[in-house]
């Protein structure tokens, strides 16, 4: 780790500064949509270029620390190296935990080990571990080795976890306390206990082996009489997120029973952590961006992604698809004799499989989104196949109408606006059955369908989009 131009300064909140230079109002720095603006921005470059950093703490000082991490993602590198160097003692946990994860890795690898700790053990457990996680083991050791012992322990535990599970993402941070209390008595152990969690919304209550038995809310707590037993008032009934759950089931679970938190319990059901619905709104846009992104074959679709990175994971699937491409060729290549002779079928075929990868696209977006979802699973496969034929054949009849009744008028040939027209319908019929099956297959085999499944459903519908089309011209006796 490089030690560069930062030192302990960091989060030092002591030094003088000297604020009187610029004064500008939140119109001045946001838009309407809570954007910073590009006047605001090139302020704070000029300031930057100009080795201004008292100007440059006095612009900065007024944002909020997501408005602070916004400006750190809208400059060059060195310019963000400038820019903390500038703004020391506003370099806040909140600001670290919420810049982006290339943008802060990039910030981290340029601070030196105490700094980092410093703003760790400011930090939730999970965002420590989301600020160390990607570094090298020897610089996660020699931040580790500066935290304080509790904060440490923390982390190293949520470190042995594999990565996007329950266990990696989850809070130490809780309030649980035995069953056997009054409400009373949970009210006076909150006001007598100042090492607490100070944001919660429900104490766990647990058993003598600390597995818990329910929940109490915040809001039950104050409206009940200080000598009613806890176990009267809690709701025993709570959804239990295992620490090996995947983040993406845990975000399902939030989804789907409105949770605001929920405990998370090792393999003997005893209570280690909790996780928090401002975690979970965070793990619904990074899988959603991921297998948007996945789909495309675009990596991780981050413009603060370095380009060789970049460059790797779109080549790797550009590569794929020019082998695809190749296999789709062939097909067209055993009709060469065909299209020597009657050369309106080159001018025809691209249409056939063009409209079949984009009616494939279409199913394959839809059927991940419900496989992403739990809203498709092996109970209803069966009825979402038949589903999606329909409305292939329905599309394919409507655009083979329409292809081929143009295609016929057009050249004054109704026997290649029917071949066509049949071709499209059959070709639609294939987009909608790979578009389905394609998915489901590589979840069954436990691969993910975000990453793989447009490879094989685009060389489905242009190898079937070609030899149906040129086939049929054969067959029918066009060439």
């Amino acid at each position: 780790m490089a030690a560069d131009d930062f030192d302990d300064t960091v989060l030092d909140e002591s030094l003088p500064r000297d604020d009187s230079s610029v004064d500008t109002t939140r119109e001045d720095r946001l838009d309407d949509e809570d954007r910073l603006k590009h006047d605001f921005v090139e302020q704070v470059r000029e300031a930057l270029d100009e080795g201004d950093a008292d100007e440059t703490y006095s612009l900065v000082e007024p944002l909020h620390p997501a408005d602070i991490a916004d400006l750190f993602e809208l400059l060059q590198p060195e310019q963000r190296r400038q820019l903390a160097r500038s703004i020391t003692d506003l370099m806040t946990a909140e600001v670290i935990s919420e810049l982006n994860d290339y943008v802060r890795e990039e910030l981290v690898e340029s601070l030196t080990p105490d700094a980092v700790a410093e703003i760790a053990d400011q930090l939730e457990t999970d965002d420590a571990v989301q600020l160390i996680e990607d570094l090298e083991p020897e610089d996660q050791q020699a931040i580790l080795a500066k935290m304080e012992p509790e904060g440490r322990a923390a982390i190293e535990s949520a470190l042995a976890y594999p990565e996007e599970t329950a266990g990696r993402l989850m809070q130490r941070d809780l309030v649980a306390v035995p069953e056997h209390l009054t409400v009373g008595d949970l009210i006076d152990y909150l006001r007598d206990n100042g090492d607490l969690t100070t944001e919660f919304w429900e104490a766990f209550i647990v058993d003598p082996q600390h597995r818990p038995v329910g929940t109490c809310q915040l809001s039950w707590i104050l409206r009940t009489p200080r000598h009613i037993p806890l176990t009267d008032v809690m709701q025993r009934d709570q959804t239990l997120i295992p620490v090996s759950m995947d983040q993406e089931e845990v975000a399902l679970r939030f989804q789907k029973y409105a949770l605001i938190s929920a405990a998370v319990v090792d393999d003997g059901g005893r209570l280690v952590g909790q996780i928090t619905v401002d975690d979970v709104v965070h793990i619904i846009q990074e899988e959603a961006s991921e297998d948007i992104m996945r789909l495309s074959g675009a990596g991780d679709g981050d413009i603060n992604e370095p380009i060789v990175l970049t460059v790797r994971s779109r080549l790797s699937w550009l590569v794929v698809n020019l082998g695809t491409a190749i296999v789709a060729s062939s097909v067209v290549g055993l009709f060469q004799g065909a299209i020597t002779k009657f050369a309106l079928l080159a001018v025809l075929m691209p249409i056939v499989s063009g409209m079949g990868g984009n009616a494939g696209t279409q199913t394959l977006a839809v059927v991940v989104r419900a496989l992403a979802t739990n809203q498709l699973t092996s109970s209803n496969t069966v009825r979402m196949i038949g589903r999606e034929l329909r409305i292939a054949l329905a599309n394919g009849a409507a655009l083979g109408l329409l292809i081929g009744s143009g295609t016929a008028l057009l050249f004054q040939y109704p026997l290649l606006g029917a071949v066509i027209g049949a071709a499209m319908i059959i070709n639609n019929l294939t987009a909608g059955l790979a578009g389905i099956m394609v998915p489901v297959t590589l979840e069954r085999l436990k691969i993910d369908p975000a990453v793989s499944s447009a490879v094989f459903v685009t060389t489905a519908t242009d190898v079937m989009g070609f030899f149906s089309f040129l086939g049929l011209a054969v067959v029918v006796g066009l060439a």
